[in-house]
């Protein structure tokens, strides 16, 4: 009796331990967001989104922008795979 009470348990802490798969993040991500995602800081992600070397924010408003969260997560993965690369 035990045994099934435990695997019943084990069962739902891996249920809500596992992402979702739809995660329901937002697809657009604040320049903070990104700088604390890439450790870069958010003038450099500027500087090298103007020389092509980043994803191009988003123009939301007068003042403000976004990045395209699918985009920074493909350069992020692009970085791990060029260190694999060297």
């Amino acid at each position: 009796m035990y045994r099934s009470f435990a695997k019943s348990c084990q069962a739902l802490w891996r249920k809500k331990v596992q992402p979702a798969v739809n995660d329901n993040r937002p697809r657009l991500m604040a320049p903070k967001e990104v700088a604390l995602a890439t450790s870069l800081s958010r003038p450099l992600l500027s500087l090298l989104a103007a020389e092509g070397k980043f994803c191009q924010p988003v123009k939301l408003g007068e003042r403000r922008i976004a990045y395209v969260r699918a985009e920074v997560e493909a350069w992020i993965d692009s970085r791990i795979n060029a260190r694999a690369a060297a």
